[in-house]
């Protein structure tokens, strides 16, 4: 499956949050997301497993309660259901991929 950026859709998510659903399939989905300096990715949990790669911007990231900072080129991964959320300290865009595919995001 090939993803064109051209024929996907920038979803604003409000608070200095968008969203890009890349390639997706039921078993796994990729998804940009743009954050502007000291938006918020509320903590939160799901049944999926997430990996997130930074490719831009600093953020200060926790993950079943412990936080870091990270940046440009690290990369985590939250296990499902572990609660996780996100501070940018930095305007930048994150690469999620999820497995399995996010629902919530295609409906």
């Amino acid at each position: 499956m090939f993803t064109f950026k051209k024929e996907t859709t920038l979803e604003d998510l409000g608070n200095g949050v968008t969203r890009r659903i890349l390639a997706h399939s039921g078993g796994m989905m990729a998804v940009e997301v743009n954050f502007e300096k000291d938006a918020v990715g509320p903590l939160h949990h799901h049944v999926h497993e997430q990996l997130t790669y930074v490719l831009s911007g600093r953020f200060a990231f926790t993950i079943d309660g412990v936080t870091h900072d990270v940046g440009a080129g690290d990369t985590l991964y939250k296990r499902p259901n572990v609660v996780h959320g996100c501070v940018c300290l930095e305007a930048g865009t994150l690469l999620d991929t999820f497995t399995p595919q996010r629902e919530d995001f295609l409906s």
